[in-house]
């Protein structure tokens, strides 16, 4: 009895047995139906239902490599490449002499930005077949990209971001999918300036992956360098949220507050008609960040404002072209500097920053001022009248007149008809000179004219200059000093 059911559950097992067999080859029919029809699909260039047929296939068969290689490709045409790579080494810890797995794993490493990674699966690639044309030219594409990696590590150390941008530019062609490439390239882009480019840069980045901190640090980045530091300060925050270890985001954001801090101190210290303090604070905020072009700007321009209080107009000068050098459409800096060559009687210079204001911003007052400066500019190449007799252009009729009789006693040719044929020719000219300045100021309405920067040639105006100077010197002078 025994004997008879050990038969009977011998029977059953053998039976269970060839329904299992059976069972794993329908398994692999079907699993194969839906690769062929993934690979239809794919054909036809309709990669997502490809992708669906192949997830089908693999879902039957797990242990297939090739279904994972052709899913891996299909994710690769989706532009997939993380969840591509994935079922490449899947393929090959299946079968690690699948040579395209091998081949598709070193490509999805290639457009990641992995190029070490790369070439060890390319040369596991001509280990399995020494002819292949294709896997050298993935070799040197993997090379290129170590070569330009090196090149833009040391120009970012010399702060030649251009070349980086270039050496980013080239390695992205192969690696057109590494995040660390674009946000590298974002960063440079933003430390020359080019703000907008990087902005576009980085939102690429953040449109598929939302949470990654190096793109936010470089939007971030990009509103600090346009003297948006409240909106950057946010940004450079929800970084350090998605990546605690950023430190160039804990850097800028440090280093966006004290700027602000430092600014609104001087701007407060400045409005209480604190200059000395003023200026000490914002020489403090020109040190925070050299690569803030813009805030720096505007604070090299606060400074020559307050300079201009202190009567440090050359430093205020100084501190204008320093502004303007480092943002060359800030108008306010062009506006201070005029102001500043005003006040120092550098006139040729004015009448080129007024013209420069004037060209942008077609205004009244910019065009009043322009004319303004022209006109002293015209004044400043005649004599000045009032610098040959030695008064200010506000001096009164008394002041003339004894500056006058003075410069006339100090420069008479009979006080120097012992001197030199030369001293005597010198003396006798400002002589003249004197004569000719105080017939202008003494008289109303030639003053006026004078003073109004017309030229006294016009109208006749200069006639008689040195008939009257003559008649003043013989008969107002010696009336006045030699006594009979």
């Amino acid at each position: 009895m025994g004997t008879l059911r050990r038969a009977a559950e011998g029977g059953a097992e053998g039976g269970m047995k060839e329904m299992d067999i059976t069972s794993d080859d329908e398994l692999e029919r079907e699993a194969e139906g839906f690769k062929e029809q993934g690979n239809a699909f794919y054909v036809k260039k309709d990669y997502a239902e490809a992708f669906n047929f192949y997830t089908k296939a693999i879902d039957l068969c797990p242990k297939n490599a090739s279904y994972y290689g052709n899913r891996a490709a299909t994710l690769m045409m989706l532009s997939r490449y993380r969840e591509a790579l994935e079922d490449s080494q899947q393929a090959v810890r299946l079968d690690d002499t699948f040579m395209k797995g091998h081949m598709r794993e070193g490509k999805c490493h290639l457009l990641l930005g992995n190029a070490m990674a790369a070439s060890r699966c390319f040369q596991k690639v001509q280990e399995l077949e020494p002819e292949n044309s294709q896997v050298q030219q993935e070799l040197k594409s993997a090379e290129s990209i170590l070569e330009f990696e090196r090149l833009a590590e040391i120009s970012f150390e010399k702060r030649d971001f251009r070349m980086v941008v270039f050496c980013m530019d080239r390695a992205l062609q192969s690696a057109s999918a590494c995040h660390r490439f674009k946000v590298l390239k974002a960063e440079c882009l933003a430390l020359l300036g080019r703000y907008p480019e990087a902005q576009s840069v980085a939102s690429d980045i953040l449109r598929m992956d939302s949470t990654n901190g190096d793109a936010l640090y470089v939007r971030g980045l990009c509103l600090y360098y346009e003297d948006c530091i409240d909106k950057a300060v946010q940004f450079f925050v929800q970084a350090l949220r998605m990546a605690p270890d950023h430190e160039k985001a804990r850097l800028a954001c440090r280093n966006a507050k004290a700027l602000k801090a430092k600014k609104e101190e001087g701007n407060k210290a400045f409005k209480e008609g604190s200059y000395e303090e003023a200026y000490d604070l914002y020489s403090e905020a020109l040190t925070i960040d050299p690569n803030n072009i813009k805030t720096n700007a505007k604070l090299y321009c606060n400074r020559a404002t307050v300079g201009s209080k202190l009567n440090k107009l050359d430093q205020a000068i100084e501190d204008c072209t320093k502004a303007i050098k480092l943002d060359e459409t800030y108008i306010k800096a062009y506006m201070r500097r005029a102001q500043c060559y005003m006040d120092t009687e550098q006139y040729e210079e004015a009448v080129r920053d007024y013209e420069k204001v004037y060209q942008t911003e077609k205004t009244k007052e910019h065009k009043s001022l322009l004319k303004n400066a022209q006109l002293e500019l015209k004044k400043s190449k005649r004599k000045d009248y009032y610098k040959v007799l030695g008064v200010e252009k506000n001096a009164t009729e008394d002041e003339i007149k004894k500056a006058y009789r003075k410069r006339a006693l100090m420069h008479h040719p009979d006080r120097h008809s012992g001197a030199s044929a030369e001293v005597q020719k010198e003396e006798e000219k400002k002589f003249k000179e004197v004569g000719e300045a105080f017939t202008v100021l003494s008289d109303p309405k030639k003053k006026s004219r004078y003073d109004s920067g017309h030229d006294l040639e016009d109208d006749d105006m200069n006639m008689g200059l040195e008939m009257n100077f003559f008649f003043f010197f013989f008969f107002f002078f010696f009336g006045h000093i030699v006594q009979p």
